[in-house]
């Protein structure tokens, strides 16, 4: 399987360009449409079929920075699902964080009090973006790893919040 950077010609990098990215998708993607093995052999036709998985894996795993920054790590052969240790003062900023979150339907204005939320959980996801950025740039992987744990919780999070403001609405 090749490596999913390589598929779309881009530098391994946490930084990448969404617009080339994007761009390169759909370029690679019309050279596997059904369309053109409409005539080729079922070998062919199957063939394709693979890489336009492969492609829209590859896509899907790129475009989003979590996803991005997990492959990075597993490319650098660090296992993302074995390690669930985290630092003491993390934990207790998840807990208030949820802790906040579960008060909103009682705040006198709650879709307020959680948009004033999501911005902040936004927030947090952007300076763990730059910081992860740096990391990686850097190869430094064990950090990177805590990092990317902590932007996994963000972005749960950040569902969570987006389902509660689905409910309020």
């Amino acid at each position: 399987m090749d490596n999913y950077f390589a598929i779309f010609g881009l530098p391994q990098s946490f930084d990448i360009n969404d617009n080339k990215l994007a761009e390169r998708y759909r370029d690679l993607q019309r050279t596997v449409h059904p369309d053109k093995f409409v005539n080729a052999s079922e070998r062919d036709k199957r063939i394709a079929m693979q890489k336009a998985v492969q492609i829209n894996e590859a896509f899907q795993t790129l475009k989003k920075p979590l996803n991005r920054g997990l492959y990075l790590l597993q490319l650098q052969g660090i296992d993302t699902n074995s390690n669930t240790e985290m630092d003491s003062e993390f934990l207790m900023m998840q807990m208030e964080l949820h802790e906040q979150l579960n008060s909103i339907k009682q705040q006198a204005n709650p879709i307020d009090s959680l948009d004033e939320f999501l911005n902040q959980v936004q927030h947090e996801q952007r300076q763990l973006n730059e910081l992860l950025s740096l990391q990686f740039s850097q190869a430094d992987f064990q950090l990177a790893y805590a990092n990317v744990r902590k932007m996994q919780f963000f972005t749960k999070l950040h569902q969570e919040a987006l389902k509660l403001e689905e409910e309020l609405l």
